[in-house]
């Protein structure tokens, strides 16, 4: 049907819709007729698709339903490449010239001969471009990530044969898509590698990451299962409120179980393999039962990734005997680069990499901490019309530069410890890494949903606070109420206040004070000096997409948050 289209050889096909059958193979026919398979965000805005779609000469556009048409049509007029547009998830509700409902457009492929097909099939070389994923940079517009047939093969069989993932004749894996596939995490694990191993794939609804993904979880008791960890952590959330809710006794056993659970766990992790009584009881008792309610019973590869993960989520999970294995790697490596594994996992460790894959550590200071570099046949070929780019992100001796920091540890371990573009440094020229103080302070201070540090040329280090509030399911938008979790602990503090907008506008004195001790006790642990924060403002909203401090992974944009609070941010250094 892509032929029958005029999908001219090397150009974008570009699918804008929520994971479904439909998007799976309209980007594998996309490739397979010799174009280029391009994902769209589903959050982009007219003028963000434009850009993807142009970049990439599109021929073909795929989109959902009627509000994802809306935002082509509005831009049609500048692609001039386009030549069709299709809609699958719905009835179309007008008629227009070059667009066609999913069988209309699967019946356009009837009376093109198979050897027309076979041809550019046989043309097409392991080395070329076939799959594009735009990746979200802090700045300026995204890059077109070209990833060969290669690329995607060799790294969905090494990946998978790494993480031992069952060929379906031996027994089938059962996986649940509902990431963004216009990211190359849910790409690798729900397109390629499941077709690598036969895996059966089950489709979430759209609104999965508002709330009905633990639905589909419990109805499809998925094998393997890839979080982000916002997913991890709205679970962790969802499952405290729930535990606070119940009774004494039920709180005493599952507060016991937990002990057990993390004390096992961790001496499993550092070699020791007996498992106690009290284990075996707890297993019964509690973990069984928690994992059979969040449908990950049959589960035995629970991964996360995309973005950094507290330590505390990671041991939430452990004491309920669920390890969430780390991995990492970038869409310039076909996704995965290091991947932890049930038999070699350290909490906080991203683990070690998959066989085929190599690290440098570029330029290391005197704790081995430096750049991370890649190489190995999962690296990409380079960014779409962007020769500057890509000499900046694969050197002369082809090691691709992550832009992150991060270090081994003696047993080849792979730490990562920050974002080199992402370091603050002060006015005293001090390097300061965020994400550790970030994440001490919402460790000592439960009721805080985000934490960021500012301070690039200042003086000293100041932190933005959001509190943790209830979240509106349609828009995803942060709301003012306070979630259950967060107004027990006002209780606890003494405090009455249910909303975020209470506490700021009365400066509740238990929680500034309880929020002011919580920085003071990180402070205390502080490297030196520079690294202290200073002072500290509560924000009325929390982060989201949707206010645009958060990218489409969940990923903390802080040049954005930086330009959004500019005010609050100058009130720091002005008093």
């Amino acid at each position: 049907s892509c032929l029958q289209l005029g999908l001219e050889r090397f150009h974008g096909v570009c699918i804008l819709g929520f994971n479904s059958a439909e998007w799976f193979i309209a980007d594998i026919g996309a490739i397979l007729a010799g174009g280029l398979a391009v994902g769209i965000y589903t959050t982009n805005s007219p003028e963000a698709c434009h850009y993807v779609a142009e970049n990439c000469s599109a021929n073909v556009l795929v989109v959902e339903n009627h509000k994802q048409l809306q935002k082509i049509l509005e831009i049609q007029h500048k692609l001039p490449h386009l030549k069709a547009i299709i809609q699958y998830g719905e009835e179309l509700k007008e008629k227009r010239p070059n667009l066609y409902s999913w069988s209309e457009f699967m019946d356009l492929g009837r009376d093109v001969p198979d050897t027309q097909l076979c041809e550019i099939i046989k043309s097409q070389k392991p080395n070329q471009c076939c799959t594009l994923i735009y990746t979200s940079g802090t700045t300026g517009q995204p890059k077109g990530v070209m990833l060969s047939h290669d690329n995607l093969t060799w790294t969905a069989l090494a990946a998978g044969r790494f993480i031992t993932l069952m060929d379906a004749k031996e027994k089938q894996e059962l996986v649940v898509s509902y990431l963004p596939l216009s990211h190359i995490a849910a790409q690798m694990s729900d397109i390629w590698s499941a077709m690598t191993f036969g895996a059966q794939v089950f489709f979430a609804q759209p609104d999965a990451l508002k709330g009905t993904l633990v639905d589909t979880l419990r109805e499809v008791r998925p094998t393997a299962f890839l979080g982000v960890p916002r997913v991890w952590e709205k679970m962790e959330e969802k499952m405290k409120s729930i535990g606070a809710k119940s009774s004494a006794l039920r709180r005493k056993v599952a507060s016991w179980a937990k002990g057990v659970g993390l004390q096992t766990n961790l001496k499993r992790m550092n070699g020791y393999s007996e498992v106690p009584v009290n284990f075996r009881l707890a297993r019964h008792l509690v973990y069984k039962k928690v994992r059979k309610a969040i449908g990950l019973d049959r589960c035995t590869k629970c991964y996360t990734g995309a973005a950094p993960i507290t330590r505390e989520t990671l041991e939430f999970f452990l004491s309920l005997n669920i390890p969430v294995f780390e991995l990492y790697g970038m869409s310039e490596s076909s996704g995965p680069h290091t991947i932890s594994l049930p038999h070699a996992f350290k909490l906080t460790s991203c683990g070690k990499e998959v066989t085929g894959c190599r690290t440098l550590i570029h330029k290391p200071d005197r704790d081995g901490t430096g750049e991370v570099c890649f190489s190995g046949r999962h690296v990409f070929m380079g960014y779409l019309n962007m020769e500057e780019k890509t000499k900046e992100a694969i050197d002369e001796d082809g090691w691709l530069h992550s832009g992150d920091l991060g270090k081994h540890d003696k047993d080849g371990f792979l730490y990562i410890t920050g974002r080199i573009k992402e370091l603050i440094i002060t006015a005293g020229g001090e390097n300061v890494p965020p994400v550790p103080i970030e994440d001490a302070v919402k460790d000592a201070v439960p009721i805080i949903s985000n934490a960021m540090l500012v301070g690039d040329k200042a003086k000293f280090l100041a932190m933005l606070l959001t509190l943790k509030c209830t979240v509106d399911v349609e828009t995803g938008e942060p709301g003012d109420d306070l979630t259950p979790e967060a107004i027990e602990y006002c209780q606890k503090l003494g405090s009455k206040a249910t909303k975020v907008s209470e506490i700021i506008s009365s400066k509740d004195k238990a929680i500034y004070a309880a929020i002011q001790q919580g920085v003071s006790a990180v402070n205390e642990g502080a490297v030196s000096n520079a690294q202290k924060v200073q002072k500290w403002v509560l924000l009325e909203k929390d982060f989201s997409l949707f206010g645009g401090e958060l990218g489409p992974t969940m990923k903390l944009k802080r040049p954005a948050v930086v330009e959004k609070y500019r005010d609050q941010i100058a009130q720091f250094y002005t008093d």
